[in-house]
């Protein structure tokens, strides 16, 4: 009987594809392997098995597995469970999910080959482009399409391609490209294997005219331990033989021609290896010591357990001990981070106490290192801790015994493009609970649906009140500018006061952090003249100003814009920067402290793993004095020496468009606050806003979390939105206005008829377009006693309705479950 596959394809198609199987590899197919099959006319793309049975499919001509990539699964079966349970809850597919989860090295894609036709003729002379292109294919047959852009300096190259084809100088073929390969390493061997000393000695009088080859084969025998040969030939690296010789690869391979040497390749892997020397953990304080047994207390009878710990009151301490019980055990940990920049500081403390026990992965991470990981999660020497990003939910884990997830209410939790939107927190509950596992909260200002989940008895709660040795909370200075700029006083965006403070913390040597939440120059340029303001042509929204790239850039779709020396609009000269960004910032405290030594840290300097290390490490040795940054510098840094923190306008963090923006706004304010005064004195933070009167203000000073928690609990069960009700968004795009309106309309009508007033909209969100797109968006408030299944089915089938309608056709629809 002929057999069958079930697959997922790395595409954001519903449902799964089956395929048969070729009998010569019904042998080699296990649920969880890698694939490689053809979609569509021409693709090929790397599949995963999800099943293998007997029934054909109906309907439809199935076609051949081209080939199996893997002996063994790479998807194990709780991770799939997973992988269904995202796709559900977050309305996406499975495809989105594969994409998301698994490194690109380890799915194949097609990459165009375009390949020369030497048959070909002219029959009239080419243009100057298709020439080139001809001539580039004629020195070498093969290329893809990329290469070809690279060698011939063209920016669009594909309508030169389709010419070409047309004219059949050219065709086309698809071949798979593997990204991933392993990294090797070159070594040394003799080619006799069974060599005696005789022999040995006949050599060395045979080169006795060529003393560099003769040293570099003394050097082999000695490194090689050849001479004791009771135990097997230590293996020698081509790189260690000329380094530890002297001699050069032109030697070496003189003896590999003369038969002498052989060199073979050896696949290395690119983790850390070698020895590291691991220290005993720090024992506890009291404070922690208590906080450490009711944790562990409620873990007895809760699975999540939420830890209210003040900044800088040793929650990593309390994480490490933790760590220790669930290793002894026999079980593994996935401690979650929010941001890359927290990894680098809290790698150096776990690494000296579980040494190669831990593995890190995020995003900036190679892919081939990634790749690895994934791997080496699959094999029998398994990481027992890994520190990650939220992306590390998606490992291969066999044995989960506990989930950290630390400053827990941060929003960059939340997957926002592309699909799947899981927020990693809700989702690494959801995996722990899959293998029994326990899950620890721990954060300084929690998010208010947990701290609603931590007080109303669904979680288990302990709070941590005391800071670390005693230190005192920073003293919070509150600054009107809005009084300040009437008065002239404001010298740019910082303040008199503020001005003094950082003077007097450079000249006892101290450092400063100064946060503010726009990167680039200024947020945007106007004509003093008519108003006129740059827009970007893809989306709706204002260019921000880069003074360092000399560019305007559009922060929603990447595009570039060059800065207009008059306003097109009325020909006036006088373009001004309005609002500040980090960097006009920097620019800006380099003319008042011409001598501090200053750095930024936002999206803009933070492009690879290296800048964030070096940024911290630098601020860490003191070797900078002002750390200008965006919320990275907020997530629970430690900085021994900072004294004074400036918050320099708390009013763009308050006046956004969103039921959070006063929780974010707090957290943020009392997370930067608490990177002052660690370590022998109280440190002072000036905050900066027009606005001093706002009650969330008063308790950013006070460090009032509880009544922010019922002021908001308070507004939010009046509005309906969470921890109350569900909130589920429903995004539709499309490139024409008025067919978006259409479609959105008739959508909204179709979801009121079946769940009333939960449904609000449509209108537009904050940026109604975003890279050519037209956005409508529609918003379902859900009660937390009604079925969620049953409103996600239902959402389904309306939008299924919707995109078979004709006029709908290109309509985008997509789902942001849980927004944050």
């Amino acid at each position: 009987m002929k057999k069958y596959v079930d697959v997922i394809v790395p595409l954001p198609i519903a449902g799964q594809y089956t395929y048969a199987l070729p009998a010569e590899m019904e042998e080699k197919v296990q649920i969880g392997c890698r694939v490689v099959v053809p979609f569509g006319r021409k693709k090929f793309y790397t599949a995963i098995v999800t099943n293998v049975h007997y029934a054909a499919p109906e309907g439809y001509e199935t076609k051949d597995i081209e080939e199996v990539l893997d002996s063994t699964p790479v998807l194990l079966p709780k991770q799939f469970e997973f992988w269904e349970w995202l796709a559900s809850y977050y309305l996406c597919t499975l495809g989105d999910v594969y994409k998301a989860a698994i490194p690109s090295g380890m799915k194949l894609e097609s990459e165009t080959l375009v390949v020369y036709n030497p048959d070909f003729e002219a029959s009239a002379s080419l243009p100057e482009k298709e020439q080139k292109i001809l001539d580039l294919l004629s020195n070498d047959t093969e290329q893809c399409v990329t290469q070809l852009e690279k060698a011939s300096g063209m920016k669009n190259i594909l309508p030169v391609i389709k010419s070409l084809l047309d004219k059949e100088a050219i065709y086309v073929k698809e071949e798979l490209k593997r990204n991933y390969k392993p990294r090797t390493e070159a070594r040394v061997k003799l080619a006799d294997s069974g060599m005696d000393e005789a022999r040995l000695q006949q050599l060395f009088n045979d080169l006795g005219r060529a003393p560099k080859q003769l040293a570099l084969l003394m050097k082999y025998i000695e490194l090689s331990g050849w001479v004791s040969r009771e135990t097997t030939l230590k293996e020698v690296t081509k790189k260690t033989l000329l380094e530890k010789a002297g001699g050069s690869a032109a030697v070496l391979n003189g003896l590999v021609e003369k038969g002498v040497f052989e060199i073979y390749y050896q696949e290395i892997g690119r983790l850390d290896k070698g020895m590291l020397k691991t220290t005993d953990i720090n024992p506890l304080n009291p404070a922690q010591q208590q906080a450490y047994q009711s944790v562990l207390q409620c873990f007895r009878e809760k699975n999540v357990c939420l830890l209210h710990g003040v900044t800088s009151s040793g929650k990593t301490e309390i994480y490490i001990h933790l760590i220790q019980e669930v290793l002894k055990a026999g079980k593994q940990v996935l401690y979650l981070l929010p941001e890359i920049a927290l990894t680098t500081q809290i790698t150096e403390r776990l690494k000296r106490v579980f040494g190669h026990r831990l593995g890190i992965y995020h995003s900036k991470f190679p892919d081939a290192e990634r790749v690895e990981i994934w791997q080496k999660q699959l094999g029998d020497e398994e990481y027992d801790v890994i520190l990650g990003v939220r992306s590390s939910i998606f490992l291969p884990f066999k044995n989960l015994g506990l989930v950290i997830v630390d400053e827990e209410h941060e929003n960059t939790y939340k997957q926002q493009d592309p699909a799947p939107r899981y927020h990693a927190r809700n989702s690494s509950i959801m995996l722990a609970s899959m293998f029994g596992a326990k899950v620890l909260l721990g954060t300084a200002t929690p998010c208010v649906e947990s701290y609603f989940n931590a007080i109303s008895g669904k979680y288990g709660f302990v709070e941590l009140k005391e800071r670390y040795q005693d230190i005192q909370l920073p003293h919070i200075e509150l600054v009107d500018i809005k009084e300040l700029a009437h008065q002239k006083r404001m010298q740019g965006p910082f303040s008199p006061r503020l001005v003094k403070e950082i003077k007097e913390a450079l000249e006892r040597k101290e450092q400063v952090i100064l946060f503010q939440n726009r990167r680039g120059f200024a947020p945007m340029i106007e004509c003093h003249t008519c108003g006129w303001v740059p827009k970007c042509k893809n989306c709706d929204v204002s260019l921000t100003y880069h003074k360092g790239l000399n560019q305007l850039t559009c922060h929603y779709c990447g595009y570039t814009y060059q800065v207009p020396r008059s306003c097109p609009a009325c020909g006036s000269v006088e373009l001004m920067n309005r609002g500040f960004g980090t960097e006009r910032i920097e620019d800006d405290i380099k003319l008042i402290f011409p001598e501090a030594r200053v750095a930024r840290m936002d999206l803009d300097t933070t492009r690879t793993r290296t800048a964030y290390e070096k940024i911290i490490a630098d601020f860490e040795q003191g070797k900078t004095d002002i750390l200008i940054g965006t919320q990275m510098v907020s997530k629970g840094l430690d900085f021994d020496h900072v004294s004074v923190v400036g918050i320099l306008n708390a009013d763009t963090m308050l006046n956004y468009p969103d039921f959070r923006s006063h929780e974010r706004a707090f957290q943020l304010m009392a997370q930067v606050a608490g990177r002052a005064g660690r370590k022998n004195r109280q440190g002072l933070v000036i905050l900066q806003t027009k606005s001093p009167d706002l009650p969330v203000i008063r308790q950013v000073i006070s460090n009032d979390y509880e009544q922010l928690y019922y002021d908001q609990s308070a507004e939010r069960q009046i509005f309906k939105y969470p921890p109350y009700y569900r909130l589920i968004y429903v995004y539709l795009k499309h490139r024409k206005e008025d067919v978006l309106d259409m479609a959105a309309d008739a959508m909204a009508a179709q979801l009121r008829s079946g769940l009333g007033s939960r449904v609000l909209g449509p209108d537009k969100p904050p940026v109604a377009r975003i890279q050519t797109l037209f956005i409508k968006k529609i918003m379902v408030k859900v009660e937390q006693t009604a079925s969620i299944a049953k409103v996600r089915d239902y959402l389904l089938a309306v939008q299924r309705a919707i995109i078979e309608d004709e006029r709908f056709r290109s309509l985008l629809v997509y789902y942001d479950v849980d927004p944050q």
